[in-house]
Protein backbone atom coordinates (compact mmCIF):
# COMPACT_ATOMS: atom_id res chain seq x y z
CA UNK A 1 0.00 0.00 0.00
CA UNK A 2 1.08 3.33 -1.00
CA UNK A 3 1.72 5.93 1.85
CA UNK A 4 1.20 9.30 0.77
CA UNK A 5 2.66 11.06 3.68
CA UNK A 6 6.47 10.23 2.23
CA UNK A 7 7.84 12.23 0.51
CA UNK A 8 10.80 12.59 -2.20
CA UNK A 9 13.54 13.58 0.25
CA UNK A 10 12.80 10.45 2.64
CA UNK A 11 13.45 8.34 0.04
CA UNK A 12 16.66 10.04 -1.17
CA UNK A 13 18.02 10.29 2.21
CA UNK A 14 16.95 5.89 2.72
CA UNK A 15 18.41 5.47 -0.51
CA UNK A 16 21.64 7.80 -0.16
CA UNK A 17 21.26 9.64 -3.07
CA UNK A 18 20.19 12.96 -4.27
CA UNK A 19 16.40 14.63 -4.42
CA UNK A 20 17.57 15.05 -8.66
CA UNK A 21 18.32 11.17 -8.57
CA UNK A 22 15.25 10.04 -7.09
CA UNK A 23 13.52 12.13 -9.74
CA UNK A 24 15.26 10.98 -12.80
CA UNK A 25 14.61 7.29 -11.47
CA UNK A 26 10.63 7.88 -11.64
CA UNK A 27 10.87 10.22 -14.89
CA UNK A 28 13.57 8.99 -17.11
CA UNK A 29 14.80 5.95 -15.40
CA UNK A 30 17.18 5.42 -18.61
CA UNK A 31 19.57 7.89 -17.51
CA UNK A 32 20.40 5.90 -13.70
CA UNK A 33 23.00 3.73 -13.51
CA UNK A 34 21.18 0.06 -13.09
CA UNK A 35 23.17 -0.30 -9.40
CA UNK A 36 21.57 2.76 -8.49
CA UNK A 37 18.19 2.47 -10.07
CA UNK A 38 17.94 -0.88 -8.31
CA UNK A 39 19.02 1.07 -4.51
CA UNK A 40 16.15 4.24 -5.00
CA UNK A 41 13.41 1.61 -6.23
CA UNK A 42 14.09 -0.79 -3.36
CA UNK A 43 13.73 2.30 -1.14
CA UNK A 44 10.39 3.56 -3.19
CA UNK A 45 9.24 -0.34 -2.47
CA UNK A 46 9.89 -0.46 1.17
CA UNK A 47 8.70 2.88 2.03
CA UNK A 48 5.71 2.29 -0.24
CA UNK A 49 6.53 6.00 -1.60
CA UNK A 50 3.80 7.50 -4.17
CA UNK A 51 4.43 10.30 -6.11
CA UNK A 52 2.39 13.20 -6.99
CA UNK A 53 0.38 11.94 -10.28
CA UNK A 54 -1.25 15.58 -10.83
CA UNK A 55 2.49 17.11 -9.73
CA UNK A 56 4.42 14.37 -12.21
CA UNK A 57 1.49 15.20 -15.19
CA UNK A 58 2.36 18.95 -15.28
CA UNK A 59 6.73 18.40 -14.91
CA UNK A 60 6.38 15.76 -17.67
CA UNK A 61 3.62 17.19 -19.81
CA UNK A 62 2.19 13.99 -19.91
CA UNK A 63 -1.49 13.08 -18.94
CA UNK A 64 -0.73 9.31 -18.13
CA UNK A 65 -3.93 8.66 -19.70
CA UNK A 66 -5.17 6.31 -22.17
CA UNK A 67 -8.00 6.38 -23.88
CA UNK A 68 -10.47 3.63 -25.72
CA UNK A 69 -13.77 3.79 -27.52
CA UNK A 70 -16.47 2.55 -25.99
CA UNK A 71 -18.96 0.44 -28.63
CA UNK A 72 -22.49 1.68 -28.66
CA UNK A 73 -24.68 -0.46 -26.66
CA UNK A 74 -25.93 -3.49 -29.08
CA UNK A 75 -27.74 -5.36 -26.51
CA UNK A 76 -27.36 -9.32 -27.12
CA UNK A 77 -25.14 -11.96 -24.69
CA UNK A 78 -21.50 -11.83 -26.14
CA UNK A 79 -21.47 -7.88 -25.87
CA UNK A 80 -20.62 -8.36 -22.53
CA UNK A 81 -16.58 -9.67 -23.24
CA UNK A 82 -15.68 -5.78 -24.22
CA UNK A 83 -17.59 -4.20 -20.99
CA UNK A 84 -15.04 -6.48 -19.26
CA UNK A 85 -11.97 -5.62 -21.20
CA UNK A 86 -12.24 -1.94 -20.22
CA UNK A 87 -13.62 -2.58 -16.94
CA UNK A 88 -9.94 -4.90 -16.48
CA UNK A 89 -7.96 -2.16 -18.46
CA UNK A 90 -8.83 0.28 -16.35
CA UNK A 91 -8.00 -1.94 -12.79
CA UNK A 92 -4.91 -2.74 -14.10
CA UNK A 93 -3.73 1.12 -15.74
CA UNK A 94 -4.79 2.34 -12.28
CA UNK A 95 -2.43 0.26 -10.44
CA UNK A 96 0.67 1.20 -12.91
CA UNK A 97 -0.23 4.49 -11.63
CA UNK A 98 -2.45 5.37 -15.54
CA UNK A 99 -6.03 6.35 -16.07
CA UNK A 100 -8.58 5.47 -18.54
CA UNK A 101 -10.39 8.08 -20.54
CA UNK A 102 -13.70 6.31 -22.22
CA UNK A 103 -15.01 8.36 -25.36
CA UNK A 104 -17.92 7.58 -27.66
CA UNK A 105 -18.68 7.40 -31.21
CA UNK A 106 -20.69 6.19 -33.65
CA UNK A 107 -18.52 5.00 -36.51
CA UNK A 108 -14.63 4.89 -37.24
CA UNK A 109 -15.00 9.09 -38.76
CA UNK A 110 -15.98 10.50 -35.83
CA UNK A 111 -13.99 7.57 -33.50
CA UNK A 112 -10.80 9.89 -35.35
CA UNK A 113 -11.94 13.28 -34.92
CA UNK A 114 -12.57 12.42 -31.03
CA UNK A 115 -9.02 10.72 -31.11
CA UNK A 116 -7.72 13.93 -32.73
CA UNK A 117 -9.12 15.95 -30.02
CA UNK A 118 -8.10 13.98 -27.21
CA UNK A 119 -4.26 13.91 -28.51
CA UNK A 120 -4.07 17.90 -29.67
CA UNK A 121 -5.68 18.56 -26.27
CA UNK A 122 -3.09 16.58 -24.51
CA UNK A 123 -5.79 14.47 -22.32
CA UNK A 124 -4.47 11.10 -23.57
CA UNK A 125 -0.86 9.82 -23.85
CA UNK A 126 -1.78 6.88 -26.11
CA UNK A 127 -4.61 4.80 -27.60
CA UNK A 128 -6.36 1.54 -27.11
CA UNK A 129 -8.60 0.48 -30.00
CA UNK A 130 -11.02 -2.54 -30.67
CA UNK A 131 -12.68 -3.59 -33.74
CA UNK A 132 -9.43 -3.44 -36.12
CA UNK A 133 -9.95 -5.22 -39.44
CA UNK A 134 -8.00 -5.01 -43.12
CA UNK A 135 -7.71 -1.18 -44.12
CA UNK A 136 -8.31 0.21 -41.01
CA UNK A 137 -8.21 3.65 -41.02
CA UNK A 138 -7.96 4.35 -37.15
CA UNK A 139 -4.47 2.64 -37.70
CA UNK A 140 -3.24 4.57 -40.34
CA UNK A 141 -4.37 8.27 -39.02
CA UNK A 142 -3.00 6.81 -35.22
CA UNK A 143 0.57 5.28 -36.98
CA UNK A 144 1.13 9.31 -39.32
CA UNK A 145 0.35 10.91 -36.01
CA UNK A 146 3.28 8.72 -33.87
CA UNK A 147 0.08 7.82 -31.66
CA UNK A 148 1.37 5.36 -29.11
CA UNK A 149 -1.74 3.19 -29.80
CA UNK A 150 -2.07 -1.29 -29.06
CA UNK A 151 -5.23 -2.68 -30.60
CA UNK A 152 -7.10 -5.74 -29.37
CA UNK A 153 -7.70 -7.54 -32.41
CA UNK A 154 -5.51 -8.46 -35.03
CA UNK A 155 -4.86 -6.49 -38.43
CA UNK A 156 -6.31 -10.47 -40.57
CA UNK A 157 -3.47 -9.58 -42.91
CA UNK A 158 -2.36 -6.38 -42.99
CA UNK A 159 0.54 -7.20 -40.30
CA UNK A 160 2.63 -9.77 -40.25
CA UNK A 161 4.46 -11.91 -37.03
CA UNK A 162 8.19 -11.13 -38.89
CA UNK A 163 7.75 -8.16 -39.83
CA UNK A 164 4.88 -6.31 -37.41
CA UNK A 165 3.98 -2.84 -38.25
CA UNK A 166 1.69 -2.21 -35.09
CA UNK A 167 1.51 -3.61 -31.45
CA UNK A 168 -1.86 -5.85 -30.94
CA UNK A 169 -3.06 -8.37 -28.68
CA UNK A 170 -5.88 -10.37 -29.45
CA UNK A 171 -7.58 -13.96 -28.16
CA UNK A 172 -6.43 -17.01 -30.02
CA UNK A 173 -9.57 -17.98 -31.07
CA UNK A 174 -8.30 -21.07 -33.14
CA UNK A 175 -7.19 -22.72 -29.82
CA UNK A 176 -10.46 -22.39 -27.81
CA UNK A 177 -12.53 -23.72 -30.25
CA UNK A 178 -9.72 -26.90 -30.62
CA UNK A 179 -10.20 -27.47 -27.25
CA UNK A 180 -14.13 -27.20 -27.24
CA UNK A 181 -14.06 -29.67 -30.13
CA UNK A 182 -11.96 -32.46 -28.42
CA UNK A 183 -14.32 -32.35 -25.18
CA UNK A 184 -16.88 -32.62 -27.37
CA UNK A 185 -15.64 -35.38 -29.52
CA UNK A 186 -15.65 -37.09 -25.91
CA UNK A 187 -19.90 -37.79 -26.80
CA UNK A 188 -18.76 -39.12 -30.12
CA UNK A 189 -17.62 -37.86 -33.54
CA UNK A 190 -20.29 -36.36 -35.10
CA UNK A 191 -19.71 -32.60 -33.70
CA UNK A 192 -21.06 -29.97 -35.43
CA UNK A 193 -19.86 -26.69 -35.85
CA UNK A 194 -22.28 -23.53 -35.63
CA UNK A 195 -20.48 -20.11 -36.83
CA UNK A 196 -21.36 -17.52 -38.95
CA UNK A 197 -20.98 -16.57 -42.48
CA UNK A 198 -17.60 -16.80 -44.09
CA UNK A 199 -15.92 -14.00 -44.51
CA UNK A 200 -15.68 -12.75 -40.61
CA UNK A 201 -12.28 -13.23 -39.50
CA UNK A 202 -12.29 -13.83 -36.18
CA UNK A 203 -15.15 -16.45 -37.29
CA UNK A 204 -12.79 -18.02 -39.83
CA UNK A 205 -10.22 -18.45 -37.05
CA UNK A 206 -12.87 -20.40 -34.93
CA UNK A 207 -14.17 -22.67 -37.12
CA UNK A 208 -10.24 -23.31 -38.52
CA UNK A 209 -9.80 -24.75 -34.64
CA UNK A 210 -13.19 -27.12 -35.31
CA UNK A 211 -11.68 -28.18 -38.21
CA UNK A 212 -8.27 -28.89 -37.02
CA UNK A 213 -9.38 -31.09 -34.11
CA UNK A 214 -12.31 -32.92 -35.74
CA UNK A 215 -8.66 -34.17 -38.60
CA UNK A 216 -6.83 -34.82 -35.28
CA UNK A 217 -9.66 -37.27 -34.29
CA UNK A 218 -10.14 -38.48 -37.92
CA UNK A 219 -13.85 -37.41 -37.98
CA UNK A 220 -15.72 -35.90 -40.82
CA UNK A 221 -15.89 -32.30 -40.70
CA UNK A 222 -19.13 -32.12 -42.60
CA UNK A 223 -21.22 -30.72 -40.29
CA UNK A 224 -20.85 -26.77 -40.90
CA UNK A 225 -24.30 -24.68 -39.83
CA UNK A 226 -24.16 -20.96 -40.97
CA UNK A 227 -26.19 -18.28 -38.76
CA UNK A 228 -26.06 -14.58 -38.02
CA UNK A 229 -25.66 -13.98 -34.22
CA UNK A 230 -29.41 -14.32 -33.23
CA UNK A 231 -30.46 -16.56 -30.83
CA UNK A 232 -33.39 -17.21 -32.96
CA UNK A 233 -31.77 -18.02 -35.97
CA UNK A 234 -28.77 -20.12 -34.35
CA UNK A 235 -32.11 -22.17 -33.00
CA UNK A 236 -33.64 -22.34 -36.06
CA UNK A 237 -30.24 -23.74 -37.83
CA UNK A 238 -29.82 -26.39 -35.38
CA UNK A 239 -33.40 -27.52 -34.88
CA UNK A 240 -33.36 -28.31 -38.65
CA UNK A 241 -30.06 -30.63 -38.24
CA UNK A 242 -31.53 -32.28 -35.41
CA UNK A 243 -34.59 -33.33 -37.67
CA UNK A 244 -32.39 -34.84 -40.77
CA UNK A 245 -29.15 -36.18 -39.01
CA UNK A 246 -27.72 -37.80 -35.85
CA UNK A 247 -25.68 -35.49 -33.54
CA UNK A 248 -23.30 -35.91 -30.85
CA UNK A 249 -22.56 -32.41 -29.87
CA UNK A 250 -22.35 -29.03 -31.69
CA UNK A 251 -19.55 -26.53 -31.20
CA UNK A 252 -20.70 -22.81 -31.48
CA UNK A 253 -18.57 -19.86 -32.53
CA UNK A 254 -20.19 -17.43 -29.77
CA UNK A 255 -22.61 -17.68 -26.61
CA UNK A 256 -25.16 -16.45 -28.41
CA UNK A 257 -25.40 -18.85 -31.01
CA UNK A 258 -24.67 -21.25 -28.14
CA UNK A 259 -27.91 -20.50 -26.38
CA UNK A 260 -29.93 -20.91 -29.49
CA UNK A 261 -28.34 -24.00 -29.88
CA UNK A 262 -29.24 -24.98 -26.09
CA UNK A 263 -33.23 -23.62 -27.10
CA UNK A 264 -33.73 -26.03 -30.22
CA UNK A 265 -31.72 -29.36 -28.22
CA UNK A 266 -34.19 -28.81 -25.34
CA UNK A 267 -37.30 -27.80 -27.59
CA UNK A 268 -36.15 -31.29 -29.89
CA UNK A 269 -36.17 -33.73 -26.68
CA UNK A 270 -32.54 -33.88 -27.02
CA UNK A 271 -31.53 -32.79 -23.10
CA UNK A 272 -27.91 -34.94 -23.93
CA UNK A 273 -26.89 -32.74 -26.71
CA UNK A 274 -23.45 -31.47 -25.60
CA UNK A 275 -23.25 -28.06 -26.54
CA UNK A 276 -20.35 -25.63 -26.31
CA UNK A 277 -20.48 -21.95 -26.48
CA UNK A 278 -17.53 -18.73 -26.69
CA UNK A 279 -17.49 -15.76 -24.59
CA UNK A 280 -18.39 -17.65 -21.16
CA UNK A 281 -20.77 -15.26 -20.36
CA UNK A 282 -23.75 -15.24 -17.69
CA UNK A 283 -26.44 -16.55 -19.96
CA UNK A 284 -24.15 -19.57 -20.66
CA UNK A 285 -23.37 -20.05 -16.85
CA UNK A 286 -26.78 -19.94 -16.04
CA UNK A 287 -27.78 -22.30 -18.64
CA UNK A 288 -25.42 -25.05 -17.44
CA UNK A 289 -23.48 -24.52 -21.17
CA UNK A 290 -19.71 -25.27 -21.28
CA UNK A 291 -17.85 -22.43 -22.96
CA UNK A 292 -14.78 -20.97 -23.95
CA UNK A 293 -13.41 -17.93 -21.83
CA UNK A 294 -11.88 -15.31 -23.48
CA UNK A 295 -9.63 -13.69 -20.25
CA UNK A 296 -10.10 -10.11 -20.69
CA UNK A 297 -7.82 -9.51 -17.46
CA UNK A 298 -5.16 -11.19 -19.36
CA UNK A 299 -5.76 -9.54 -22.82
CA UNK A 300 -5.39 -5.80 -20.57
CA UNK A 301 -2.36 -6.66 -18.63
CA UNK A 302 -0.82 -7.62 -22.07
CA UNK A 303 -2.44 -4.21 -24.11
CA UNK A 304 -0.18 -2.05 -20.96
CA UNK A 305 3.08 -4.45 -21.09
CA UNK A 306 3.19 -3.62 -24.95
CA UNK A 307 2.12 0.35 -24.58
CA UNK A 308 4.60 0.18 -21.31
CA UNK A 309 7.75 -1.56 -22.39
CA UNK A 310 7.99 -2.98 -19.15
CA UNK A 311 8.78 0.84 -18.31
CA UNK A 312 7.33 3.30 -15.80
CA UNK A 313 5.38 5.10 -18.43
CA UNK A 314 3.63 4.73 -21.77
CA UNK A 315 6.35 4.96 -24.69
CA UNK A 316 5.85 5.22 -28.29
CA UNK A 317 8.51 2.49 -29.71
CA UNK A 318 8.89 0.69 -33.20
CA UNK A 319 7.32 -3.08 -33.64
CA UNK A 320 9.59 -5.69 -33.67
CA UNK A 321 9.34 -9.68 -34.42
CA UNK A 322 8.82 -11.01 -31.01
CA UNK A 323 8.01 -7.95 -28.98
CA UNK A 324 5.12 -6.51 -30.85
CA UNK A 325 2.59 -9.04 -30.04
CA UNK A 326 0.47 -11.04 -27.55
CA UNK A 327 -1.56 -13.65 -27.93
CA UNK A 328 -3.91 -14.75 -24.94
CA UNK A 329 -4.37 -18.72 -24.96
CA UNK A 330 -8.20 -19.17 -23.50
CA UNK A 331 -9.44 -21.52 -21.57
CA UNK A 332 -12.52 -24.34 -21.70
CA UNK A 333 -14.77 -23.72 -18.66
CA UNK A 334 -17.13 -27.29 -18.85
CA UNK A 335 -20.49 -27.10 -17.12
Amino acid sequence: MRDTSVTIQDVARAAGVSRQTVSNVLNTPAIVRAETRDRVQQAIDRMGYAPHASARRLRTRRSATIGIHLDPYAGGISGVVLDRFVHALTEHAGERGLRVLVYAASDHDEEIRRMADLVDGGDVDAVVITGTAYGDRRIDWLTQRAVPFVSFGRPWGADDVDDPTYLWVDVDGATGTRAATAHALNRGPRVAFLGWPAGSATGDDRERGWREAMAAAGAPAELRLVAEETVSEARDRVAELLSARAVDAVVCASDTLAVGAHVAAVAGHRPDLAIVGFDNTPAAEALGISSVEQLPELVAAGTLDLLMAGGPRIERRTPTPGEAHVLVEPRLVVR
